[in-house]
């Protein structure tokens, strides 16, 4: 039977979840100025290309900076919640009493 996760609990489930949404406004926020610094970079050095390579870096940066937020600020609600914890002493358990899943 697995150990129930810190995130069953509503108010701790909340409190962390209201964490994350507070987490990727600001990074909402910082994606769009590393955009616009792309943007600039690009305008600086190619001069005026087509506006399809403006989208394209717009897409590509700030699809991939929001992804990445989007995973670590995921990582740091599991660990900072407890939720890896209790994953990882089931496992433990489970190599101890030699299962394998």
């Amino acid at each position: 039977m697995t150990k129930r996760s810190p995130l069953d609990d509503p108010s701790t489930s909340a409190h962390a979840w209201a964490r994350y949404k507070r987490l990727m406004k600001w990074m909402f926020a910082f994606t769009l100025a590393v955009v616009v610094v792309a943007l600039v970079w690009v305008y600086l050095t190619a001069g005026m290309p087509s506006i399809h390579l403006f989208i394209a870096t717009a897409l590509g940066v700030g699809l991939a900076v929001l992804l990445m937020s989007a995973l670590m600020g995921l990582v740091f609600l599991s660990s900072g919640t407890g939720h890896d914890e209790s994953i990882s002493e089931v496992e433990d358990r489970d190599q101890a009493d030699g299962r394998k899943r």
